[in-house]
């Protein structure tokens, strides 16, 4: 094949696909504390200010919330309070739910004033059990978005367990 002819054939190549369906074989239980640190480097390499890239964004936030362990904590945190990303910050939020470290909890609490997180927040702090937060928590019950006032009832039931 000439060079020509593949470069006809790359122009029918969706990178951003493939990258995500890398993404998607990494979101296994094997890959827990080994992938997290490729996977934010990931993050951070793709320009959050494009729209068209908030999907690939968002699935390897997506991959994170199974594979990050504490060791990606501070680079996680960053991710989120940096609203430039957007939505895809919303399974990082889910992320912080199996971490460890306490400060995770009050990370998530921070972010209920974000709307764009707060309900993936929610279900973050419902995993942790975290009772510290209940008054926060029990402040989305009256939330204007149906789907954000049921987080906010399955994390008051996982806490009252």
């Amino acid at each position: 094949m000439s060079a020509a002819e593949c470069g006809g054939l790359v122009r029918f190549v969706n990178v951003e696909g493939i990258k995500a369906g890398i993404v998607r074989a990494l979101t296994a239980k094997e890959a827990r504390g080994i992938a997290d640190t490729a996977l934010v480097a990931e993050f951070r390499a793709v320009p959050p200010s494009q729209k068209a890239n908030l999907g690939l964004k968002w699935t390897i936030g997506n991959a994170l919330s199974v594979v990050a362990t504490d060791a990606a904590f501070a680079d996680l945190v960053e991710l989120l309070r940096d609203k430039r990303n957007g939505r895809s910050r919303e399974m990082l939020a889910v992320a912080l739910g199996n971490m460890k470290d306490p400060a995770a909890v009050d990370v998530l609490i921070e972010l209920l004033n974000d709307e764009e997180v707060a309900g993936h927040a929610l279900m973050a702090l419902g995993k942790l059990k975290a009772q510290k937060a209940r008054p926060h928590i029990e402040s989305f019950l009256n939330h204007q978005k149906p789907w954000v006032r049921k987080e906010a009832k399955k994390a008051l039931a996982k806490l009252n367990k």
